[in-house]
């Protein structure tokens, strides 16, 4: 699994109208299948007059088709999930839904319209969503003399680390979490900063 990606950081909304039809694309973090299930269903649940009720997620990393989702919700198959789905699976976004909703304006926009507008909606959401990173940590026990913690404190901005825990006796002793991905690195450091005396391991 990737170290990190690009999520979602907030709920986000755009419209559009094509064609005298009102569309609407809501978006939103799903960290999992069952949080991506229930944000479509509170905007079903927002939207009960809308036309369609189309949706999409990718509740994984980017890219990743493990746990993904999709609804045409009405329209005509593979003109308005499977377009969606697309967008999202190329975005470099991981962990997403989107809902597009449709109000029906009088004018068929045809199959081809319809997967235009679908995908397209999403490429607009997309263009304007906050995001963040998802970032996978780990946590380290550290053991090191006192006279190395000084210069222990200053190398941890540098590897993205954070102190949760720190307790001192005959040494001092830290809890640290950082991303997965400078673990090798912060170790090595730690190791060469103290001579070889700190001791570190998985907490």
């Amino acid at each position: 699994m990737a170290e990190r990606y690009p999520i979602p950081a907030a709920f986000h909304r755009v419209e559009q109208t094509i064609k005298r039809s009102r569309f609407m694309a809501s978006m939103n973090h799903a960290p999992d299948m069952d949080s991506a299930r229930a944000f479509v269903a509170a905007v079903k649940e927002e939207f009960p007059e809308a036309t369609h009720n189309c949706w999409a997620f990718n509740a994984g990393p980017p890219g990743d088709t493990a746990r993904v989702g999709l609804s045409d919700d009405g329209e005509p198959g593979g003109t308005a999930g499977k377009p969606m789905l697309g967008v999202l699976l190329h975005s470099g976004v991981g962990e997403i839904a989107v809902v597009v909703t449709r109000w029906f304006g009088g004018t068929k926009l045809g199959t081809g319209g319809l997967v235009r507008a679908y995908a397209g909606l999403v490429n607009l959401g997309l263009e304007t969503l906050p995001l963040r990173d998802m970032i996978v940590t780990r946590r380290l026990g550290v053991s090191l003399p006192y006279p190395s913690v000084t210069l222990f404190k200053r190398l941890l901005p540098g590897f993205e680390a954070e102190v949760a825990d720190e307790a001192f006796s005959d040494v001092a002793e830290f809890t640290v979490e950082l991303p997965e991905e400078h673990v090798d690195g912060f170790a090595r450091t730690v190791v060469e900063l103290t001579g070889g005396r700190a001791e570190i391991h998985e907490k």
